[in-house]
């Protein structure tokens, strides 16, 4: 008899249930094939209402000027950057997840990367609006790009950080926009197959570009996905790392620090897992995917958690203490007197409690395991870092060097609100979109971990735990 243990008998399922691969696709295909529930139209009707609401946000901007916003002399990044960093932020976790989870081989990714790679591009979407409206004129937005000159001398500034953005961010986008749909290409090619009507089997047919799983395309498949994720993982860590950026290359108080790449970098993670949570939970509910989003899934992402929440929680921690070792007063009065204490200090303590106190309580397994308490700190950890952005852009700019310049409190106009809802109308306009006609967990990677850490495996081995050393050495010797 030879046994190859590949898999600690100790470690639970990530497939639940008594699956075979025939079960695996008609589990996952259900949701495509089938009518969309009442609760997928609720969502969906509720998504596209939001979205129009920002397009209308958009359009007064665009035609009315900036004016329709309320940033004023001193705050003149409002609710734009703050929802720009954020949403960059929030798309961190599918690059993550893909990339150098697959690098480091562990199984638990698969059944949460590829909702997790299409809330990464549908969030760079969003993000990417923030930047190009707050021009103003947007119709000058092709100013930015290094095309040859006919416009004499002007040339696009190299040295700004907003510029470093465009580049990271599209370099970013394309990346990951490659790696969700090579890792798509074998379950588009299922779904065609299945497919009852016409339509369906030629719109598959072409998404799928003549997949037929043979060996070659399986293995030029494999390579293609580890030569993405070797693109993709110094991609995590540089494309926040630009986004600091922005405030680390200036000699704003507050600002000028270079914890930031590392800290923003932690913190992009931090919300990007939270937001995977917050959509693989309601998935997981809606579409009855209990058995391949179980709780260790949900367990091992909830520990990634409270790893980069408390890495951001002695970021800020250092920036205060780097504020009061300075001995700069500048930099003192922006840490202890506006931001801890200031008219903005609720924004600043709610902040620390959502980010750094709260995912705390996950050192608790029996909470790190619990669906609704999950959820919950995952709404509240997105709260908490938006809050970040808002306390990091608001309390550094509405107190100037000179008193005559300060701002009066500045507080978003509707159309700022609007603009920043309509990205979410659009976000989830898209996500349930692809959960409907895509498959939200990918079909061929489940079944390749099914044999290694499904639960009728696992079950096959726990004979052997029960016999001894010798006997197992024995009986393995004797075959």
């Amino acid at each position: 008899m030879s046994l190859v243990k590949y898999e600690s008998p100790i470690r639970e399922p990530l497939v639940d249930g008594k699956k075979t691969y025939h079960d695996v696709t008609e589990d996952i295909c259900r949701t495509i094939e089938a009518k969309p529930t009442r609760l997928w139209y609720i969502g969906f009707f509720i998504s596209l209402a939001l979205l129009m609401f920002g397009v209308y946000s958009v359009y007064r901007e665009v035609v009315y000027g900036i004016g329709q916003w309320n940033v004023n002399r001193t705050i003149n990044w409002g609710w734009d950057i703050t929802n720009f960093v954020w949403w960059v932020g929030i798309g961190h976790a599918g690059t993550l997840i893909s990339a150098i989870l697959l690098l480091f081989r562990q199984g638990w990714r698969t059944g949460v990367n590829r909702a997790a790679e299409a809330m990464t591009i549908f969030a760079v979407m969003c993000a990417g609006q923030f930047p190009i409206f707050h021009m103003g004129r947007v119709w000058m937005a092709f100013f930015t790009l290094p095309y040859p000159n006919t416009r004499g001398p002007l040339w696009p500034n190299y040295n700004s950080p907003l510029l470093w953005d465009v580049f990271a961010i599209s370099t970013y986008f394309t990346v990951s926009l490659l790696f969700w749909y090579s890792g798509l290409l074998p379950d588009l090619a299922t779904v065609r197959d299945r497919a009852k009507t016409k339509f369906r089997k030629h719109f598959y047919g072409i998404a799928a570009y003549g997949w037929t799983g043979s060996t070659k395309h399986w293995q030029r498949h494999e390579s293609l996905s580890l030569v993405l994720a070797g693109l993709s993982t110094p991609l995590v860590l540089s494309v926040h790392t630009i986004v600091s950026f922005d405030f680390a290359t200036s000699v704003i108080p507050g600002w000028h620090t270079t914890i930031f790449p590392p800290y923003f970098v932690a913190g992009a993670i931090f919300s990007g897992f939270a937001m995977v949570q917050t959509l693989m939970l309601i998935s997981r509910k809606v579409m009855n995917l209990q058995d391949y989003i179980t709780l260790g899934h949900i367990e091992a992402m909830n520990k990634v958690i409270v790893l980069t929440g408390s890495i951001v929680g002695v970021a800020y921690l250092t920036e205060l203490f780097m504020a009061w070792y300075s001995q700069v007063p500048y930099e003192q009065d922006i840490f202890f007197k506006y931001r801890i204490a200031g008219a903005y200090g609720w924004s600043y303590w709610l902040m620390m409690s959502c980010n750094v106190i709260s995912p705390q309580l996950f050192w608790f397994r029996k909470l790190r395991r619990n669906v609704l308490f999950t959820f919950i700190m995952s709404i509240v950890v997105n709260v908490g870092m938006w809050f970040e952005r808002f306390v990091i852009i608001v309390t550094s700019l509405y107190r100037d060097y000179l008193p005559s310049s300060w701002s009066i409190y500045y507080r978003p106009s509707i159309w700022e609100i609007g603009f920043y809802v309509g990205t979410f109308g659009l976000f989830f306009t898209c996500y349930f979109l692809f959960s409907k006609y895509f498959p939200v967990i990918a079909i061929a990677e489940i079944k390749h971990v099914l044999k290694t850490t499904g639960e009728s495996y696992k079950d096959d081995m726990k004979p052997l735990d029960k016999k001894t050393t010798e006997e197992f050495y024995e009986e393995t010797h004797h075959h």
